[in-house]
């Protein structure tokens, strides 16, 4: 299984995938493992969805990257689910 998951930053969001959630995150609060989050202060988990490949979670990251909008992720997160497909 592999989940797709946004943290909540001092300056926004960061979207993100992983096969194993826990560990991905413990990572990002260590702010050794993850460069892109280093430097962004408190990290709070507030979105989570599983998929069934990593490569779907992949897919589904990369097209919410590219939407660079807050409002479409705030949306997601207020909602409880991704409605794109792979």
């Amino acid at each position: 299984m592999a989940w797709v998951y946004i943290l909540e930053t001092d300056t926004g969001y960061y979207v993100g995938s992983t096969t194993d959630l826990e560990r991905r995150f413990k990572q990002h609060q260590s702010k050794r493992h993850t460069h892109s989050t280093q430097r962004m202060g408190e990290l709070k988990l507030v979105f989570s969805q599983e998929y069934t490949t990593i490569k779907m979670a992949r897919k589904i990251e990369a097209r919410l990257k590219k939407l660079k909008r807050k409002d479409y992720i705030e949306r997601i997160i207020a909602d409880g689910r991704i409605t794109m497909r792979a």
